[in-house]
């Protein structure tokens, strides 16, 4: 019989609750941030009903088109986990219940003169480019600091929790303890850290919220 996506589901359930359990945490400390991105929605409401109730997308005109429908009279959680260009995010605001990727300073402007403007605040998480990797967006972990303080006392951002990927060709342990360090010398408790190869070792390293993809929908065409 061929696995479905409730499958693959239950299976990521099962080993997030186990990597919880093994380092002494809570598994409902961590959070499922199911990544549908180029997924259909038809695909999409068989999880809702499973429970699934955050889901992250990596481009603002494919969720506007996707998500208004699927989640109206549900109490569902739309996360932004792809770069947000500055002209995007007035629709951000509106749209997403968190903004994960927020990496520059001018995005922190638009991100204030909109919240201000909408009277509406989506979680922020500030991604850390924990590899420095230049092909990648994010603060440098040196300068992560300044800009958190910045968001917060400069525009008064609702600054929720940070966000990185490692490099793909290293041990993903060491950015992932990195994160943890610049967020607890924040104040900052939510980690959104590890992806589908990699999100058990984020769970023992501090991930309070892991984004798996094709670990629950197969590899992406």
């Amino acid at each position: 019989m061929q696995e479905t996506d409730l499958d693959r589901l239950a299976g990521v359930r099962d080993k997030i609750a186990r990597a919880a359990r093994d380092c002494g945490r809570k598994p409902e400390a961590v959070t499922l941030v199911c990544v549908s991105k180029t997924i259909a929605a038809e695909r999409l409401g068989p999880l809702v009903s499973a429970g699934v109730a955050d889901f992250g997308e990596n481009r603002v005109q494919e969720a506007a088109g996707k998500w208004p429908a699927l989640r109206e009279g549900r109490a569902l959680t739309l996360r932004l986990i792809g770069p947000l260009q500055t002209n995007k995010a007035r629709e951000a605001v509106a749209l997403f219940d968190v903004i994960e990727t927020l990496d520059r300073p001018k995005l922190a402007v638009e991100l204030a003169r909109e919240i201000d403007r909408a009277g509406k605040a989506p979680q922020l998480f500030v991604q850390v480019n924990i590899g420095e990797e230049p092909q990648k967006a994010g603060v440098a972990p040196s300068q992560a600091d300044a800009f958190i303080r910045s968001c917060r006392d400069d525009l008064n951002l609702p600054i929720a929790g940070l966000m990185c990927i490692p490099p793909a060709d290293a041990l993903a342990s060491p950015f992932f303890a990195l994160l943890a360090k610049i967020a607890k010398r924040n104040g900052i408790s939510r980690l959104s850290m590890g992806m589908s190869a990699d999100y058990e070792l984020a769970i023992q390293l501090g991930a309070t919220e892991v984004r798996v993809g094709s670990a629950i929908f197969g590899a992406r065409g």
